[in-house]
């Protein structure tokens, strides 16, 4: 008995003494033949003339002699110059089984059998939809696959890392965390032909964390820029707080939110604006806040004589604000800095100073 592989899309191949045949071969030797037809044809029957052939698939007759007696359109026979064989059109799993061809000549039978395995590339029929789960949630996915030999099916995580797991049709995460969110690509494989993929989603949805928070001390008279970023699934809503007052837009505050960020602008910074400012970021899974202040900068000022030899003596004053008790001016008692023209020869430090 000889064994004959069938592929409905692959080449030909000859191993270990079985004959594999491709569609597409034949298609291309035989003129008469599509791209969709196969012929058992090299394991024929021949005939002197006299004998009457039989094609047999399993123990139901196809054909005897030209006379057919199977309904299905897609067999015919090649009987030419004592050839007697079965032609098959579009081969299909379903024809996979064994075959017998028997001559019946005047001195005894001559029968021949072969086995037909159709082999089919992998083909995923069913995969799990897009989920969205939250955090800590358990999750199972399933991708089940078609094909000859069985395919084997594995899954990765489509990351930088691209993490793959144990093989097998179930996909199961315990406790998904916010890390393992994004697509899984299910993968069937076999001998036949590349492998078929589909990928599955996964949402994984947390509340809000604010992970940076920033402001700029910043002179009166000035801009400030405050700026909050979260994290969180869905997209968080943002909220400003100047101590209890919640601030909105308008009079020189502006606030722009930008997916998972939010920045608070303050124009011409006015003494009774300086403070704690909280951000809280917040969705359907909850909220979190951040606070950071807003302080006055100490912006100084230099005063500068240029002596005789033609250095110049620099005087910083530095104005210094006390709620309650007005403004005062340090003056230093000597130099800080010497230099000439806008190269600097020597810092002198201040070593004391009164208000």
């Amino acid at each position: 008995m000889m064994a004959i592989y069938v592929s409905p899309c692959g080449c030909l191949w000859q191993f270990e003494g079985h004959l594999v045949l491709n569609l597409a071969h034949f298609a291309c030797i035989q003129g008469f033949l599509t791209q969709h037809k196969a012929a058992i044809h090299p394991v024929m029957c021949t005939s002197d003339g006299i004998s009457k052939g039989a094609w047999l698939n399993r123990s139901s007759i196809i054909f005897a002699g030209n006379d057919k007696w199977s309904v299905d359109p897609r067999v015919s026979i090649v009987s030419s110059g004592g050839e007697y064989s079965l032609q098959i059109q579009k081969v299909d799993v379903t024809d996979d089984g064994l075959y017998t061809c028997s001559v019946q000549s005047e001195r005894n039978p001559k029968p021949k059998h072969l086995h037909l395995v159709v082999k089919v590339p992998p083909k995923i029929y069913d995969i799990s939809s897009d989920i969205t789960v939250n955090e800590g949630s358990n999750v199972s996915l399933i991708c089940t696959a078609s094909g000859k030999p069985d395919p084997t099916i594995s899954w990765r995580h489509i990351t930088p890392l691209a993490r793959k797991y144990d093989s097998g049709e179930y996909l199961n995460i315990t406790g998904i965390t916010r890390d393992q969110a994004g697509d899984y690509e299910c993968s069937a494989m076999n001998d036949i032909a590349s492998p078929d993929t589909k990928t599955v989603k996964v949402i994984v949805k947390f509340a809000p964390a604010i992970h940076e928070m920033k402001s700029h001390g910043v002179g009166l008279g000035r801009t400030a820029l405050l700026r909050c970023e979260a994290a969180a699934v869905p997209t968080p809503s943002f909220e400003w707080y100047k101590g209890e007052k919640r601030i909105n837009k308008g009079q020189g505050i502006d606030i722009k939110n930008l997916s998972s960020r939010s920045v608070l602008t303050v124009t011409n910074m006015t003494e009774d604006r300086y403070g704690n400012y909280t951000c809280v970021a917040a969705n359907i899974l909850g909220r979190a806040n951040a606070s950071v202040p807003l302080i006055p900068i100490i912006e100084p000022t230099a005063t500068s004589a240029v002596s005789r030899s033609g250095f110049v003596w620099i005087w910083w004053c530095i104005k210094v604000v006390c709620p309650g008790r007005g403004e005062k001016t340090a003056l230093p008692l000597e130099p800080l800095l010497w230099g000439q023209g806008t190269k600097l020869l020597q810092a002198t430090p201040l070593r004391h100073a009164t208000f």
